[in-house]
């Protein structure tokens, strides 16, 4: 029996800014979308060329306030060709939560509070 991991679920706020901030800060575009018909929720699934692991973003019309995600002690990796350009993108965009440069890492946040890891190619 095989697996694969195929996506990972955020419950967003507010999905516009989300998809502002996962495409200028990730690359990631939309995918597809589905509505629900009585307006309920909205899911967006967000990806680019570089995997087929896909990152939902679900919003949900009976959730306006911030998600309580805990002690943010969860996190999803991207690996990125252009390290520099990166962390200063993200220095740009102030999303950068921790840094830490003996491992060669650093962490941003999303507009919801949930980390993400930036590591370089190796």
């Amino acid at each position: 029996m095989k697996f694969r991991m195929i996506h990972e679920n955020y419950n967003v706020q507010n999905l516009e800014r989300s998809l502002a901030f996962y495409e200028k800060a990730l690359g990631l575009k939309e995918i597809r979308r589905k509505t629900a018909s009585d307006g309920s929720f909205i899911i967006v699934y967000v990806g680019n060329e570089e995997s087929d692991f896909e990152l939902e973003l679900t919003w949900l019309a009976e959730h306006p306030d911030r998600y309580d995600i805990g002690e943010e002690e969860f996190h999803l990796a991207f690996r990125t060709d252009d390290y520099e350009a990166a962390h200063k993108l993200h220095e740009e965009m102030g999303c950068i939560a921790m840094e830490n440069p003996s491992m060669g890492i650093y962490f941003i946040t999303d507009p919801d509070g949930y980390w993400l890891e930036i590591l370089p190619t190796r």
